[in-house]
């Protein structure tokens, strides 16, 4: 007999899968908008498309699964700073984080490991969270090592 799964027995095991670690980011209305997510994928090469996992009640949701165009961040090692900032609700995050006007008017954060610009493609429902597709239309790549989320604390590759 299957026995349910509760949400802390679910959580706590996904925690032991490590992954990269994004900062989205989008403009609507009400001007930026940021969010930083560990829920990320490439999904296609042709076209090029990414996902990632938007929860709805953040306070960004609105803001990043509306736009017409967003931005993913790839972390590297030495931006934990940036992750921890762009977990937090609220706009101050881009008062104190150095930022240029990228397109779609979307923030472009500094280069970590890679940034990638992306039209939205499709928003899906995903429970509590909105997946969010998008077209890669540019991208930009360092050679930094990643910051990785494991065990509920920030790793680095090397």
């Amino acid at each position: 007999m299957i026995t349910p799964v509760s949400a802390q027995e679910f959580r706590e095991t996904l925690a032991l899968w490590p992954s990269g670690v994004t900062v989205l980011t989008a403009r609507d209305e009400h001007g930026p908008a940021g969010i930083t997510v560990s829920s990320f994928s490439s999904l296609s090469l042709d076209p090029p498309l990414v996902l990632a996992c938007v929860d709805k009640k953040a306070r960004s949701h609105d803001g990043i699964v509306d736009a017409p165009g967003f931005v993913i961040h790839i972390l590297a090692r030495d931006q934990e700073d940036l992750s921890r900032r762009f977990a937090q609700p609220g706009p101050e995050k881009f008062e104190v984080s150095h930022w240029e006007e990228g397109p779609f008017g979307a923030p472009l954060l500094p280069l970590g490991v890679a940034r990638l610009v992306c039209a939205h493609e499709a928003g899906l429902d995903g429970g509590d969270h909105t997946i969010l597709l998008g077209r890669v239309l540019e991208l930009e790549r360092s050679d930094h090592s990643p910051l990785i989320y494991w065990d509920r604390d920030y790793r680095s590759a090397s």
